[in-house]
């Protein structure tokens, strides 16, 4: 069986499409910082509303934890996307209530409104599948079909996701086959050499997708916060520096099993430490079996590759034909600790083949640091998702629209 598309559902002139996206945008101060999601739904959008269907756009922001929070309001967004269409796109006040329905009954052929934060609501996220089912229910009232195109979220099983997608006639949007198609190039057929770039925060993260891809990639290069647990378990002191203790059996075992393998597991070979976590923190780089060895001593951390690092991880990058970057190789937030992260950027903008920046802090890395999507082979709408599909577990939202690993 396979991933129902939008052909599928038949004719779409004058049918109301509910669209589950994912536009969980970030905010600050009310003001979208990343509008990539809700750019990256405009094709899908194009196509239902060139068909003649009347759209609903559903969608949740941030984890309100099933209250009315105004700060994940996605009025925000309707607005956004107003812009980008062009046309007035009318926002609903609530998301299944009288709001929702007055505002999806004024609708005409052609037109998109917004509804307002999914998670609002309990059963949106809740744990009992009845629970789920009956908010399913109710949104399954504003339309006709469902078009599934929230790739960012096919790995929960939610209401909106999993649920609706069971009550009404439903199939994928354009965004979610594109993603499919670009991760099953990075699984199926790869072409050679394949590396595979790590970075973010923890290692228990990424140690699925280690584990999955280590059969089939020629390199992994590790940053971010992860390379310090790397760090520690070949037996290198390293400070303040994040650190996973309970991990680090588990990462000496991928190292021995990546060296049978014939896989260069690329580390580090320096570090830009600070003196604390701040962007005008004094730093200085050293070499990675070196942390310590600073004026900071012990209480010295890691915020960053070092230039030598980054040009050698560079350097591997420009000679591969398929590349998966995911997580940022520093707290790129920082100027002073983005030069890692806007290095490996760079070079995948150079990479003669798939280049694929898997979505989350590396979408938001690519964006923030100065470069546009059309750099890149690829660029994700879901980082949690896309690990998820290269660990090779089960997307119960794209399981319940045909979908087979």
């Amino acid at each position: 069986m396979s991933l129902r598309t939008i052909e599928s559902l038949g004719s779409l002139a004058g049918k109301t499409v509910i669209l589950r996206c994912d536009l969980n945008v970030p905010l600050k101060d009310g003001e979208i910082t990343d509008d990539g999601r809700i750019r990256a739904s405009l094709p899908t959008l194009g196509a239902l509303t060139g068909a003649g269907a009347r759209v609903v756009v559903i969608s949740h922001l941030g984890r309100p934890d099933g209250e009315v929070v105004e700060k994940y309001s996605l009025a925000p967004v309707a607005a956004r996307l107003s812009e980008l269409l062009g046309v007035d796109v009318p926002f609903a006040a609530d998301t299944c209530g009288p709001s929702a329905k007055a505002v999806v009954a004024s609708l005409g052929d052609g037109d998109v409104a917004v509804m307002e934060n999914l998670r609002f609501t309990p059963g949106e996220t809740s744990k009992s599948a009845d629970e789920r089912r009956a908010f399913a229910g109710q949104l399954a009232e504003l339309g006709d079909v469902l078009v599934s195109d929230g790739f960012g979220v096919v790995h929960r099983k939610q209401a909106s996701v999993y649920e609706l997608a069971e009550i009404l006639p439903s199939s994928a949007g354009l965004l979610i086959a594109s993603e499919l198609d670009v991760l099953d190039r990075l699984t199926a057929s790869p072409q050679k050499p394949y590396a595979v770039v790590l970075g973010g925060s923890k290692v228990s993260d990424k140690l699925g997708v280690i584990e999955h891809l280590l059969p089939r990639v020629d390199s992994i290069l590790i940053g971010g916060g992860m390379l310090f647990t790397f760090l520690a378990a070949q037996g290198h002191a390293v400070g303040a520096s994040l650190l996973e203790n309970d991990q680090l059996d588990t990462v000496r075992g991928y190292l021995d099993e990546a060296t049978k393998r014939g896989v260069d597991i690329v580390l580090p070979t320096d570090v830009v430490v600070a003196s604390t976590f701040a962007a005008d923190a004094e730093h200085v780089v050293r070499p990675a079996d070196s942390i310590e060895n600073t004026e900071f001593g012990d209480a010295g951390i890691g915020l960053d590759i070092g230039p030598d690092t980054a040009a050698a991880f560079a350097g591997v990058i420009r000679s591969s034909k398929t590349v998966f970057w995911n997580g940022p190789m520093g707290v790129f937030e920082f100027d002073a600790f983005s030069g890692g992260t806007k290095t490996v950027a760079q070079a995948l903008t150079e990479v003669d083949g798939l280049s694929v920046v898997g979505g989350g802090d590396s979408a938001a890395a690519v964006r923030a640091l100065g470069f546009s999507d059309d750099q890149f082979g690829h660029i994700s709408t879901g980082g949690g998702a896309s690990l998820e599909f290269l660990e090779g577990k089960h997307l119960p939202g794209l399981e319940v629209l045909g979908w087979q690993a």
